[in-house]
């Protein structure tokens, strides 16, 4: 319940920071030619699962903050598609002045993304903080999400339809997972999930997915164990 004024009056609203699961279009290349092609074969993939679906043009990973992209098309494209432009990460001053004309937000991050590498270099080792396991003992019912940020996430129950579950690392569901699963939401491409029923809406390991329509029947219903393996996305009966 929200907190009362000072002259006993209850607020009519309440400004908070809060964690969301948002999509984002990484670019690594200023070709729009390029970009429409390959959304269109993402989208075909999954037509519909992006009906509506926030998402965030991250304009970080570009060989040249100083080079020109068609921002207009690119948000003009996901539009088409159902996509629902919120924001651009990154980017230079006329980027963002460009974004503003066309109602998304900034978001400035100064860190910046590498490209990616066809060797990648190995990166050094930070410390990183204790994993913690999150624990769900009832169901996850459709329109409900369910974040571990900061480690496993355990469910001894079913994930329903329409549901959605995300994890740092691993991902275990002791029942019928029906619902969206993201394993390894922070980039951890050793994260698995592994389940006792799989009939996913949607699998997801480091970024890599798959969807229901893809399953192959031999593993519907069946446990399973979904991990990447040289960036490609496998799943396994147990």
């Amino acid at each position: 319940m929200p907190s009362m004024f000072h002259d006993g009056s209850i607020p009519a609203l309440e400004l908070k920071g809060s964690l969301l699961t948002l999509m984002i279009l990484r670019l690594f290349e200023n070709d729009s030619e390029k970009i429409a092609e390959q959304l269109a074969e993402k989208v075909a993939q999954a037509p519909g699962l992006f009906q509506q679906a926030p998402i965030v043009i991250d304009l970080q990973a570009l060989p040249d903050d100083n080079q020109t992209i068609d921002l207009t098309e690119i948000v003009r494209l996901l539009r088409t598609y159902g996509f629902i432009p919120v924001a651009i990460r990154g980017g230079n001053p006329p980027q963002h002045q460009l974004a503003l004309s066309l109602n998304l937000g900034i978001m400035v991050d100064n860190s910046r993304v590498e490209r990616p590498h066809r060797y990648p270099e190995p990166e050094p080792v930070d410390p990183s903080p204790p994993c913690l396991t999150k624990i769900v003992t009832h169901p996850i019912r459709s329109g409900q999400q369910v974040l571990a940020l900061r480690g496993d996430l355990i469910v001894l129950a079913t994930v329903s339809h329409g549901a959605e579950i995300l994890a740092q690392r691993h991902i275990h569901v002791y029942g019928a997972l029906r619902g969206r699963a993201l394993a390894g939401v922070n980039g951890d491409c050793e994260a698995r999930i592994f389940c006792q029923q799989l009939d996913a809406e949607l699998v997801s390991v480091a970024g890599q997915y798959q969807i229901n329509e893809e399953l192959e029947n031999h593993l519907r219903g069946k446990p399973a164990q979904v991990y990447l393996e040289n960036d490609t996305l496998k799943i396994e009966p147990l």
